[in-house]
């Protein structure tokens, strides 16, 4: 299997993180890109270096706005005296429809949703390489190739078109089912980690070019609370477009399997040509954020029958944190594909 990883995705080593009002460690650290390595070459991977497909692939998703604040916060950020090393948020807009500031506290607050995400002097880099690794396998799963594996860090799939959060700055996911649509591909974006993609949904809830499918954890009481719903089903143009599948905590393999089959068959009634896979391996029963009972084996079958539909598959690298298990996690899935 083709796969890809920039090393400069290392560059972003986030500190901050709050749980239950409580300052924790950030668990979206750069030792998940050991990690994951390690257990893509256990699969059989080899990585390539991708290229560089500019910024008019994420500014086909993402505001020029936002992309400005990305690329710019951190040097007007530490201007200000007595700056801490990131960009932490104290205030947001009551709405969208608020004003936009100018002051880069202000421009913080309008376009991180959360803590979860801080913006350091490596941010940009890597949010933007994790980008381009996206687009590099997406790009040869356009030119023909089965399968290919991009390992994005920092993951994607919280972010809107003009919204950090959750550990995320770039939908990585949606900037290449973008590119292969614009390939002339029919893209649908099959998302399996234990969070609902929000921010994937947001981008394409209006569209009906692509399909947006979500298998979570119900997000009645679990992040990201306020999107992911089973009656969010698209507006507009996109009324039907989206499907979210949340299930109750502690699901296991054969209640995951379940539901994945029906997302599978709305996939197979859109007629898409290619998925792109979502890959979050925190649905693992030993993942620190304990939503699911998935099993080792279990990654396997589903990426079997993920593969059983019999289309080009595109894995985008989303979430899976540091546990002994998600090495051995991304080599079953990645194993179970290519069985």
């Amino acid at each position: 299997m083709r796969a890809y990883l920039d090393p400069r995705q290392r560059v972003h080593d986030p500190k901050h993180f709050m749980a239950n009002g409580r300052i924790l460690p950030n668990p979206e650290v750069p030792e998940r890109v050991a990690r994951l390595t390690a257990g893509a070459e256990a699969a059989g991977c080899v990585f390539e270096v991708p290229a560089d497909f500019g910024m008019g692939p994420l500014g086909a998703i993402h505001s020029p706005e936002y992309l400005t604040f990305l690329r710019t916060a951190h040097a007007r950020w530490s201007r200000i005296p007595d700056a801490a090393p990131e960009i932490i948020p104290n205030v947001h807009p009551a709405g969208r429809g608020d004003s936009y500031p100018k002051s880069v506290l202000g421009q913080a607050g309008w376009h991180q949703a959360d803590i979860s995400c801080p913006i350091s002097a490596g941010t940009w880099e890597a949010a933007y390489w994790s980008a381009q690794t996206a687009l590099s396998a997406a790009a040869v799963v356009a030119e023909g190739a089965g399968a290919a594996y991009a390992l994005c860090r920092p993951p994607g799939h919280h972010a809107f078109a003009d919204l950090a959060g959750g550990f995320c700055f770039l939908n990585n996911s949606a900037i290449a089912a973008e590119e292969l649509r614009r390939r002339g591909l029919r893209p649908a974006i099959l998302d399996v980690d234990v969070h609902h993609g929000n921010g994937t949904q947001g981008i394409f809830y209006a569209r009906k070019d692509v399909l947006t499918v979500s298998v979570h954890a119900d997000p009645a009481r679990f992040y990201p609370f306020y999107w992911g719903h089973a009656h969010e089903r698209g507006t507009g143009e996109g009324q039907g477009y989206n499907l979210n599948l949340p299930l109750p905590r502690g699901t296991d393999d054969a209640g995951y399997l379940e539901a994945l089959a029906t997302g599978l068959q709305a996939i197979d009634s859109f007629g898409a040509d290619v998925i792109v896979v979502a890959l979050g391996l925190d649905a693992h029963e030993n993942d620190p954020f304990q939503g699911f009972r998935v099993t080792t084996p279990g990654f396997a079958r589903i990426a079997g029958a993920i593969a059983a539909t019999g289309r080009r598959l595109l894995v985008v690298q989303e979430g899976g944190y540091l546990s002994e298990d998600l090495e051995p996690n991304l080599t079953a899935f990645l194993s179970g594909l290519q069985g």
